[in-house]
């Protein structure tokens, strides 16, 4: 799940990533700002799922993937579309 936040005086939006998955025991999200090095760690609940907020500029496109237990890569289902990657597969992307 994905929720934006808009600020009306502030060039930023806040993002707050959700993501549920069984047995996992750490899940990152990766490609935002273009940046696939440097991961962002989810949070995990109570409830088992994993959370974290990134504030990203208005006016822009990222494509990511949630990383799960530092192998297994997703997709978001409610991601705004999805991009072809080099890998032969696809990115989520999300537009601000």
């Amino acid at each position: 799940m994905i929720q934006k936040t808009y600020f009306k005086t502030k060039d930023y939006c806040k993002v707050k990533f959700v993501f549920n998955a069984e047995n996992a025991e750490t899940v990152e999200v990766l490609g935002l700002n273009s940046d696939w090095e440097n991961s962002v760690v989810m949070s995990k609940k109570k409830d088992g799922s994993f959370t974290c907020d990134v504030s990203l500029p208005k006016n822009s496109e990222h494509q990511f993937k949630y990383r799960v237990n530092e192998t297994i890569w997703f997709n978001e289902p409610e991601a705004d579309s999805e991009a072809v990657n080099e890998f032969g597969g696809t990115n989520s992307v999300i537009s601000l």
